[in-house]
């Protein structure tokens, strides 16, 4: 329970990854804040929360509107009082080739990934502020680190949340609030899943570790940045892709 009494922020956090952070967050004894755009999932992810002996609330909202974020900030402050831990997590893929790749291809994955990070600190680190204390832990990807082919929009939106969380980090650092990024490497989700044995077998190539990660694996890693114990880390990035980027 080392997040006892404390109130995280989970963006996307309703499903893959972000749901991962979010129980996880709630077992280490802190209430927990979600957001989505599937009121379903939003409202099955809550319960799962609150079975855990913690509190939780779950709100609809395109993290990409200034809008919906000021609207659920100002809803999770009034319901909490506080906001200690924001993990920005939510995110999208349009892939396509550069040629080939649409201007609302690029739009949609920058305003999803790299713009909704900066709206959410924005809004959320006033409560920290006026706490003097705060984790923001910004959800990027191994492709922000290496690129990759095909991936251009998303290699750029996850590459400017690297930018944002070194700036966040020495912006706020003087107010006790740390700044830190975990880039993702192939996750066990949905999305590999889909994946024929040919693909996941050249994947597995490509990672020392000789296996794929699982979404406990970014969720331990988050709930190690938003307690006590990392009170000295700031505006890093931590790779958990079992070896992919070294």
């Amino acid at each position: 329970m080392k997040l006892k009494d404390k109130v995280a922020v989970v963006t996307g956090g309703n499903r893959g990854i972000g749901k991962a952070i979010a129980l996880k967050l709630a077992q280490e004894g802190a209430s927990v804040a979600i957001c989505g755009t599937n009121e379903a999932t939003l409202k099955e992810t809550a319960a799962e929360i609150e079975k855990l002996g913690v509190k939780a609330f779950q709100q609809k909202v395109d993290v990409s509107k200034v809008a919906d974020v000021e609207a659920f900030a100002k809803a999770v402050i009034e319901t909490f009082g506080k906001a200690n831990i924001l993990v920005n997590n939510a995110g999208i893929t349009r892939d396509n080739l550069l040629l080939r790749m649409s201007e609302q291809e690029w739009d949609d994955v920058l305003n999803i990934n790299l713009k909704s990070t900066f709206l959410t600190t924005k809004y959320f680190v006033k409560s920290m502020m006026k706490a003097r204390q705060g984790r923001i832990i910004n959800i990027t990807s191994i492709i922000g680190v290496r690129g990759n082919a095909g991936q251009a929009n998303y290699a750029a939106s996850k590459a400017g949340i690297i930018g944002l969380t070194k700036t966040t980090a020495r912006e706020f650092a003087s107010r006790n609030i740390t700044c830190n990024a975990i880039a993702p490497g192939f996750i066990q989700t949905d999305m590999t899943h889909a994946l024929g044995d040919q693909a996941k077998e050249a994947l597995l190539k490509e990672i020392p570790l000789g296996f794929l990660g699982e979404t406990s694996d970014i969720a331990n890693t988050v709930a190690f940045f938003a307690a006590d114990e990392s009170r000295y880390i700031t505006g890093q990035v931590i790779c958990v892709d079992g070896g992919m980027v070294i």
